[in-house]
């Protein structure tokens, strides 16, 4: 009979210290993502409107909102509202929407990043095997890219990670994920404009 205490596995003190710190950074990830959801949430609309009489900070804030909006991996954030008032306030939607676009794209590298970093764990399931195998042509990768960052979609994230994750070039990943995001955030915009 074989002894099976022979063959555990021993967790050595560095084992336990990087899982420590694994499951740290997850934990600052959330909090992070969870405060950046509640600071979104938490502008007032009377600041947006307060905007009206000062231009130029309109779009740093539909910049940095944006931005801010997409940096989290985890969680989404609700900032299209705000993008569509800021579109009413500025009476500029093509402006906001493109200011916007760009700060979602700069948002967004931070998945990308977490890929590239080798990082990223790409779940076995039929959109993840049906992503990587888009991306690796350059030309498809683009497509790809540009078609899920153009509408309301919770999976770019995934896309965004497999993208890092698979050597992707970054000004492939950005010029497709800023195009989308330009139409995207003009269909807000315009919305805001005629609705609000």
């Amino acid at each position: 009979m074989l002894d099976e205490t022979t063959h555990s596995t021993t967790v050595t003190p560095a084992t336990r210290v990087r899982r420590r710190v694994k499951v740290l950074r997850i934990t600052l990830l959330l909090v992070a993502a969870l405060g950046l959801n509640l600071l979104v949430l938490a502008i007032p609309s009377t600041w947006i409107e307060g905007l009206r009489g000062y231009g130029f900070l309109g779009y740093i804030a539909a910049f940095a909102i944006t931005a801010l909006a997409n940096a989290s991996v985890v969680v989404p954030v609700p900032y299209p509202t705000v993008i569509a008032q800021l579109a009413r306030v500025m009476n500029d939607a093509v402006g906001i929407a493109i200011v916007g676009a760009a700060g979602s794209t700069i948002g967004e590298t931070t998945a990308f990043a977490v890929g590239r970093a080798g990082r990223a764990v790409i779940e076995d399931t039929a959109f993840g095997r049906w992503l990587k195998r888009q991306l690796r042509s350059t030309l498809r990768s683009w497509l790809v890219l540009f078609l899920l960052s153009a509408p309301p979609n919770p999976f770019f994230d995934v896309a965004g990670l497999t993208a890092g994750s698979l050597g992707i070039r970054y000004w492939i990943f950005f010029s497709a994920t800023f195009a989308g995001r330009i139409i995207k955030l003009m269909i807000f915009a315009e919305l805001g404009r005629g609705l609000l």
